[in-house]
């Protein structure tokens, strides 16, 4: 076979022929796309609009590093935690393929939820890829309070409820369509700006949202994104803890074991450990403008103090719930009130690593 001497490469136009071929798919070269975050009460969860099949029905999902399915309620749902949300109508989809296999999936407060697979167009901040979904036909009552449709998972494709899924992330990167392998996470602060500007950026770094260089961790185990956590100092003095831990969008607090939560408390004056609540800490703290911070990589990410005077617990006793808790004695969760203080990239390359810094305010 003889080459063609005038042949050039025209990648804009095999992109746009495999857009035709395959429908759903948006092949674009250097892409990325921002999805935008609501602060739900008092930065306890945090979701963004999520479009599923054609045309589009939106959804409410929380975006959790600490799982890696995607589901939301299906049409057939009857279930209590089901009828308050937003469901997915397959019929109206005419890029819906049906899967047939079930899902189950539980969570680390006990809800659960289950149904069956699909596939159909997702999309993202306009980053769309044909992904396997779950539709779930049974929810319990815990998600009729919660004001998100379901999740989003963003953890390694080994922890998916049904072996052989692959995730989003899996998916857009293999079809090339973000610039980068990362997903950058900005949670905002009620406290610190009103809870505003909160953003999940898919394949990009918005470096205006921290201050000096991204330092970067190497992940230790691919499921979640899990990490090896050095120390913990509290006014720049260690603890001498540490542990293995995951940093996971989808927890709200920072769980540690039983003996950092009490050393880190025992720094806390009018700090108690409460049999029924957990930890709490006087309400003041607040307004402290003092840090805890933990260790990675040798490089301690600061937690603002005021951070851990997380609810008033209402008994008029000018007590709060601790925004960290014990009961992780293997695995810490280094989750939102950690990254409400540090920007946070997951970088999804071969050699994963998860890059933080401060958050600019």
């Amino acid at each position: 076979m003889t080459r063609n001497p005038h042949f050039k490469h025209n990648v804009k136009a095999q992109m746009a022929k495999m857009n035709k071929r395959y429908p759903g798919t948006n092949i674009l070269s250097g892409s990325s796309g921002t999805v935008p975050l609501t602060d739900e009460d008092t930065d306890s969860e945090y979701y963004g609009t999520v479009s599923v099949g054609t045309p589009a029905q939106n959804f409410k999902l929380v975006f959790d590093t600490g799982s890696s399915d995607i589901w939301f309620p299906s049409r057939t749902c009857t279930t209590v935690g089901c009828q308050t949300h937003a469901q997915f109508d397959s019929s109206q989809s005419s890029t819906f393929k049906e899967d047939g296999r079930s899902w189950q999936i539980s969570y680390g407060d006990d809800s659960t939820a289950s149904g069956i697979l699909g596939t159909d167009v997702v999309s993202v901040g306009g980053i769309s890829v044909p992904q396997t979904i779950g539709l779930a036909t049974d929810e319990s009552a815990e998600f009729g309070s919660s004001p998100s449709d379901g999740l989003f998972g963003l953890g390694f494709d080994t922890i998916e409820s049904v072996s052989g899924v692959k995730t989003f992330m899996d998916n857009a990167i293999a079809a090339g369509v973000l610039s980068q392998p990362v997903v950058s996470v900005f949670l905002p602060s009620l406290r610190r700006n009103g809870g505003i500007g909160g953003e999940y950026v898919f394949g990009d770094i918005d470096s205006i949202k921290f201050d000096g260089s991204l330092t970067y961790i190497p992940v230790t185990k691919q499921g979640y994104w899990q990490v090896a956590i050095g120390d913990i100092s509290v006014g720049g003095k260690s603890l001498g803890q540490s542990s293995e831990g995951v940093i996971d969008t989808g927890t709200t607090l920072i769980i540690v074991s039983d003996a950092a939560a009490q050393a880190i408390h025992n720094g806390i004056q009018g700090s108690k450990n409460d049999p029924q609540k957990g930890w709490l800490v006087p309400c003041s703290l607040a307004s402290s403008t003092d840090n805890i911070s933990f260790t990675m990589s040798g490089t301690p990410f600061n937690v603002a103090m005021a951070d851990l005077a997380y609810e008033d617990i209402g008994d008029g006793s000018g007590l709060c719930f601790s925004g960290v808790q014990g009961g992780r004695n293997d695995l810490w969760i280094l989750g939102d009130v950690f990254i409400k203080n540090n920007y946070c990239v997951f970088e999804q390359s071969s050699s994963p690593r998860i890059g933080i810094a401060p958050l600019k305010y």
